[in-house]
């Protein structure tokens, strides 16, 4: 490992790193609002536009589209020049999206405006992210990428009450000028408190020294399009609730407040087992805590079709909240356990890319079986269905791993 911004061997897992850490989840938490507010917004800009609900989600699918190509962008980014210049351009592109749509005159400029900038602004407070800072962790990267992670889901605790009230008090132009405004102000001065790198020599990392790369269950281009499948899978199921909680409980007559409150109590659940989750990984592996995580998503999702009274929908949307929320992280984990070090970003930006695929798609095509079926039972149906494909795919990778021979520590 050579030097850049006076990073050294002595820098993994120092107090400087806890550091990094916390300003990592910090700055996931404001600009994951990207990820959010279009959810709680959907009913305010559908009724505002006169638009069914497969169009009034059209924002959704392509701020998840923005969101994925820029997560493969900014991870190359990321890989060759650090992080801070993809926070930074991030940051900027996510408030110059949030203004436009508030001067958006048709559904189509909002769309456009979600996915060219507050997609992709947002994308790199994601999965970039989550590959640098578990650079900076070696024993304890799991729940350094899990806290790092986590601030997707803090942002979907904090966000959807305070737009929801915004929305109500000062319509949704007001309001996401006002988040544009915010996240430029706030996201650019904590840019800099990532200047520091680590670089690599001889394809390595310090990390590396203590928890060696793990034999290969397939092939690495396998490997690779197995992960984008199964994330792709496991996301359209995620979207369901996610994406449609709101307008759902609006559908019921429970109104669209208690949908926002049931998104922000499933993400609040979800940063407990998100951060959980990297204590599990660190024990069991990556694979085995996404099989775990997609499981108990399967099983969560199972339970909306026989329940639907406002409380059972508060209890299931806080247990969906829970099982879920480690998915994601493990795949980065499995990412770092299997590839190379210096090709964290553009491998786990890549899983990122197919993982909002599946949000995209899954986010899109509830609507539009909504629109078919008139309710959203259908929906709930195949959810499950994608769900067990994921199942599948992280199965037939573990038992591949138990014919492999394990590597010894280093």
């Amino acid at each position: 490992m050579t030097a850049h911004t006076g990073a050294s061997h002595s820098d993994i897992e120092s107090p400087y790193a806890w550091l990094r850490l916390f300003a990592a989840a910090l700055i996931a938490t404001i600009g994951n609002v990207g990820m959010w507010s279009v959810v709680v917004a959907l009913p305010a800009i559908q009724r505002d536009f006169g638009v069914d609900r497969a169009a009034a989600s059209l924002p959704y699918t392509l701020t998840m589209l923005g969101f994925g190509v820029g997560g493969v962008l900014m991870g190359r980014l990321a890989d060759r020049f650090g992080i801070l210049l993809p926070i930074i351009i991030g940051a900027i592109a996510l408030g110059l999206g949030y203004l436009a749509v508030g001067q958006s005159a048709t559904i189509t400029q909002v769309a456009l405006a979600h996915g060219l900038l507050i997609g992709f602004g947002c994308s790199t407070t994601f999965g970039p992210l989550m590959a640098d800072i578990s650079h900076w962790f070696a024993r304890r990267r799991g729940l350094a990428v899990s806290i790092a992670a986590a601030g997707n889901y803090l942002a979907g605790t904090v966000w959807p009450p305070l737009v929801q009230h915004f929305i109500a008090a000062d319509g949704w132009r007001t309001t996401h000028t006002g988040i544009g405004l915010f996240v430029i102000a706030t996201m650019l001065p904590l840019a800099f408190m990532f200047r520091r790198r680590i670089e690599y020599r001889d394809g390595g990392d310090a990390a590396a020294t203590v928890r060696p790369q793990q034999p290969l269950p397939v092939s690495p281009a396998t490997l690779q399009v197995l992960l984008c499948i199964a994330a792709v899978a496991c996301c359209v199921a995620m979207a369901m609730p996610q994406v449609h909680i709101v307008a759902y409980c609006g559908d019921l007559g429970y109104g669209a407040a208690r949908g926002a409150e049931m998104l922000s109590l499933m993400l609040a659940c979800g940063i407990v087992f998100r951060i959980a989750s990297g204590f599990i990984a660190d024990r069991i592996g990556g694979i085995r805590t996404l099989l775990l995580g997609s499981v108990l998503q399967g099983v969560a999702l199972s339970l909306y079709l026989p329940f639907d009274s406002l409380i059972s929908l508060y209890a299931i949307s806080s247990l969906f909240g829970l099982f879920q929320a480690g998915i994601v992280p493990s795949y980065a984990i499995i990412v770092r356990e299997y590839f190379p070090a210096r090709e964290a970003g553009s491998r786990f930006g890549l899983v990122v890319f197919a993982s909002v695929l599946g949000m995209a798609f899954g986010g899109w095509v509830s609507g539009a079986v909504f629109d078919y079926t008139g309710s959203y039972h259908a929906a709930f149906i195949n959810g499950i269905a994608w769900n067990l494909l994921n199942v599948s795919i992280v199965s037939f990778l573990l038992v591949r791993t138990w014919h492999r021979p394990t590597m010894a520590a280093a």
